[in-house]
């Protein structure tokens, strides 16, 4: 217990005044150690402090009383940063202990260490709330880290990631309109073939279709192609730029051109609106042509003309919009070997006598 009525010399006094202001030591660890009461350093304290007013002589040993703490304050956090690098050599409490140091401030400084980071996260997690709905909250993360690099912060891609995350921001993707443009359907027709692919004589039965290119360049063009079903010949086929009826009228009056037509011709295709249009029909009305017509969504009846594309797998075309085919390069793993029977082989070389014949 300690003993309040003992007298204390000035020199102890201002020992003790000392540890406080210019060590750092609190005024609770100071009474503990010295067996002082617990108002005793206070009183002493704030009895310096009033005198400091009173004498600048003594308020410059205060002013260097504070210099010294400061400095023992810089002291102090190399002596953390050498129990942070060496704790697993010496370990903590031994490290503590030699340089007297409460683990509560030790660890306390663990807890504050990243303050500094957490401010300038937290600076640089405004800027992109800034930029974000500048933009009307239009900015993913890719674009975050260019609008960030024009205001002098450089993050990763990574980075801006996870503080768009964290912040729960996503981009507000504007959905843009199809420029695609349904066809209008004038009139469909019944199936008259009924997946009969048989023929008994030329220019009886037609199927036709229509598929996509690309040029060497990239650029992408859409083919039409009419084959009997006598022989599996084409008749004609025809690229452009667009894929509509003109194209498909285009290509069946080639067809009607190179091959004289006594009676009619059942031309077979799909429900497609280049096919159901206004304009196709009745060029087919006017050349005495009756159309059949696959059922929606099944492409087995209309097979032959499935099986002609996918034979015929990469096709250059060259060089105008509406030019025919010239050159065609067949699969890989397309190869005599792989067509077993005769029927197959004469089917493959039909296929491409005619496609080099027609356009040379």
């Amino acid at each position: 217990m300690a003993n309040t009525n003992k007298r204390y010399e000035p020199e102890f006094k201002k020992k003790m005044v000392r540890l406080v202001l210019e060590e750092g030591r609190t005024i609770a660890s100071v009474n503990k150690e010295y067996n002082l009461g617990e108002g005793t350093v206070r009183s002493w304290i704030r009895q310096f402090e009033e005198e400091c007013e009173k004498n600048p002589e003594i308020k410059e040993t205060k002013d260097i009383y504070e210099e010294n703490r400061i400095l023992r304050k810089g002291n102090r956090l190399e002596q953390y940063r050498f129990i942070d690098q060496y704790h697993n050599e010496f370990g903590v409490r031994w490290l503590l202990a030699r340089f007297h140091i409460y683990p509560n401030s030790y660890y306390n400084y663990r807890k504050n260490r990243k303050a500094g980071y957490l401010t300038d996260k937290e600076k640089k997690k405004q800027q992109i709330l800034s930029i974000y709905y500048e933009y009307d909250g239009r900015p993913g993360y890719r674009m975050m880290v260019i609008f960030l690099r024009r205001r002098g912060i450089r993050l990763s891609r990574t980075t801006v990631l996870k503080y768009m995350r964290e912040l729960k921001l996503r981009s507000v993707v504007i959905p843009q309109k199809s420029r695609y443009r349904k066809g209008d359907c004038y009139k469909k027709f019944n199936n008259l073939l009924k997946q009969d692919f048989t023929a008994i004589r030329p220019n009886e039965k037609w199927c036709t279709d229509f598929t996509y290119l690309y040029l060497s360049d990239g650029a992408k063009r859409y083919n039409c192609s009419i084959i009997d079903l006598y022989d599996k010949s084409v008749l004609a086929t025809l690229n452009s730029k667009r894929i509509d009826a003109e194209l498909a009228i285009q290509t069946l009056q080639i067809a009607l051109d190179r091959n004289p037509v006594k009676g009619k011709i059942i031309l077979h295709s799909d429900q497609g609106s280049q096919y159901t249009s206004r304009a196709f029909t009745e060029f087919c009305e006017g050349k005495g042509i009756r159309q059949s017509m696959s059922k929606a969504g099944c492409p087995y009846d209309n097979s032959p003309m499935e099986s002609f594309y996918g034979t015929c797998l990469t096709i250059s075309v060259f060089p105008t919009c509406l030019a025919p085919v010239t050159r065609i390069t067949l699969k890989k793993s397309l190869s005599f070997k792989n067509l077993r029977s005769s029927s197959r082989v004469i089917y493959f070389i039909t296929h491409l006598r005619i496609f080099m014949k027609i356009y040379d």
